[in-house]
């Protein structure tokens, strides 16, 4: 390694020694400084980083993280069923009741809301637990509890004979789902070099709209062949089983984070999960390289535990970290407050226009597909645009589709409007999948710090899961019992207009920034707006000596990255 202890010349100890604390040996500093170079390295290594590079150096990365992000195939799966179950005769008329007005079994909409209500409660429960478990054991495990949780729970649709068991099943469900939502884009996070950090964490967004596709060709399938017999609803939820076997196996074989290892003190670890993701350099290189990120890694959550004392939820909302939890809650809030609720009502405005219940179906896999093709495109806007820049320009795009939109419902009748609706509609989505979609999963896991990542991405997705049952309740009604219809759009394009002047000011540009980076740029509250140009050094010499006191020096020089660590438990 070129930088190790023996090396440091004399020059560097007699330049940062003044810095150090009184009660520290020049032996133990001059070690500290060898640790922090080493530290800086990794960091420049991690910056310079090419596309290509990275790809040839950490394919594994992709592949653990592709397998972690794969639950939210089964998520968008399972949540698509019961909403497009609604319009199935055989499940209407075991779990709905007759309507004389249709002539048909109905499940009314009160007991629709009923059961995306408790969907989005129980995610809300499982994503409160799903951060304090994780902390403890760790990502890898807490998901792995989740998929035998979900595996036992779909008894509770495949053998429901009533109502009620669709309720207890959606609510339980809700849990372990909650999990996958944010575990998997924080392990995408850690694992993956700066450069591959987009596309990885951006394809869990690509993963849900795979799993909202085969259910809906699976669905369009009941609908033809099943609709009324009884095997048209229980076959869809039986196939809910192909998932989480798979599942667990892939992610019980995949390394743990090493940012969570390192944080539980087990530095030994943390280079063994480290060198299982590297690739295409011999053992000897791996070892040096491993070092060099740990050693990176501790350094950087020791800087947070000398600031942030505990980890616990209170934690995200004092002074020092409440600017990075607003700005991950409210990022993730405008993924469903913009819009895109009214998006998934787009057959009832191609029903409005006189389109067939099929057709209309067939539109939303079309949109589907739309979502997917976006999001792909967003993976080569993302290196030269910026994250920021393409959530504000997606907003911006969204304000003027939802005015136009909006406006439509005041002038337009007749078919043509309901049309003209359902095609801005697709628009309006596929600009969402290029933009505000994929790039929101990018950005919260970014904001936070190490040490609250999960807890910070937690409450985010928390804050989306509570506007998401607002919105729940309020678009029916808005559609149909206050009769707004497409004048839904001049309510959303309001919203989008406060997100858009929120977004200028308070989202901050992540691109190309560093954990490390993005750390010291919060610490020395560099506005939003500067975060692009303003030049930052979180390993300097001076400052991190500054910064610890004797206890933080002395366990920093003597990182032991290849000896047996024991297990820390923080506090």
């Amino acid at each position: 390694m070129s930088n190790s202890v023996d090396e440091k010349p004399t020059e560097s100890f007699r330049e940062f020694g003044d810095s150090a604390p009184v009660d520290v040996e020049d032996e133990i500093v001059t070690k500290f400084l060898g640790v922090s170079e080493d530290a800086r390295e990794s960091e420049k290594s991690d910056k310079e980083m090419s596309f290509m590079e990275a790809v040839r150096t950490y394919p594994k990365c992709a592949g653990w993280s592709f397998i972690f992000s794969s639950g939210l195939i089964m998520e968008g799966y399972d949540t698509k069923l019961l909403s497009s179950m609604y319009a199935l005769p055989s499940f209407c008329k075991r779990f709905g009741t007759w309507d004389e007005s249709s002539g048909s079994y109905q499940l009314v909409s009160s007991k629709q809301t009923g059961l995306n209500v408790c969907v989005s409660l129980g995610e809300i429960i499982g994503l409160q637990f799903a951060g304090t478990i994780a902390d403890r054991i760790g990502t890898r495990m807490t998901l792995v509890g989740s998929l035998g949780l979900i595996t036992c729970y779909i008894f509770l649709f495949f053998f429901a004979k009533n109502y009620a068991m669709l309720v207890v099943g959606q609510l339980l469900c809700g849990m372990p789902w909650g999990c996958f939502q944010t575990l998997a884009t924080t392990y995408a996070s850690e694992i993956c070099p700066m450069v591959l950090r987009y596309y990885l964490t951006s394809y869990v967004n690509v993963a849900w709209v795979l799993g909202q596709l085969v259910g809906a060709g699976v669905m369009k399938n009941s609908d033809s062949r099943l609709m009324n017999k009884e095997s048209g609803w229980k076959l869809p939820f039986g196939l809910m089983w192909i998932w989480p076997l798979p599942l667990a196996i892939g992610i019980y074989l995949a390394p743990e984070s090493p940012w969570w290892l390192v944080k539980r003190g087990r530095l030994a670890d943390a280079g063994k999960s480290v060198k299982r993701l590297l690739s295409g350099m011999t053992e000897e290189k791996k070892d040096i390289v491993a070092d060099l990120m740990v050693k990176k890694m501790k350094m950087t959550s020791e800087k947070e535990k000398e600031i942030e004392k505990l980890s616990t939820y209170l934690e995200c909302f004092k002074k020092r970290n409440f600017r990075r939890t607003r700005i991950a809650c409210i990022t993730f809030v405008i993924q469903c407050a913009g819009g895109s609720t009214l998006v998934g009502y787009s057959t009832y405005f191609y029903e409005k226009a006189g389109v067939s219940s099929s057709w209309s179906f067939n539109f939303t896999i079309i949109q589907d597909c739309l979502g997917f093709i976006g999001n792909i495109i967003s993976w080569f806007m993302s290196p030269k645009v910026g994250r920021a820049t393409m959530f504000i320009g997606g907003v911006g795009i969204h304000i003027i589709l939802m005015l136009v939109i909006g406006i439509i419902g005041f002038v337009g009748h007749g078919s043509g409007s309901g049309y003209a609706v359902g095609v801005l509609l697709m628009v309006f989505d596929f600009v969402y999948y290029v933009t505000v979609g994929p790039v929101t999963y990018c950005i919260v896991p970014e904001i936070p710090s190490v040490k609250l990542r999960n807890k910070t991405v937690v409450l985010a997705r928390n804050c989306y899961n509570v506007v998401g049952i607002v919105n729940g309740v309020l678009t029916p009604y808005m559609l149909n019992q206050w009769s707004w219809g497409a004048r839904t759009g001049i309510y959303w394009a309001a919203f989008d207009v406060i997100w858009f002047v929120w977004s200028i000011f308070e989202l901050p540009e992540t691109k190309d920034r560093t954990f490390a980076e993005i750390d010291e740029l919060f610490e020395e509250g560099v506005p939003s707006r500067k975060f692009r140009y303003t030049v930052v050094d979180p390993f300097e010499n001076k400052k991190l000596l500054e910064h610890f006191d004797s206890d933080h020096v002395n366990r920093l020089a003597n990182i032991e990255v290849n000896e047996k660590s024991k297990d820390i438990i923080d506090a």
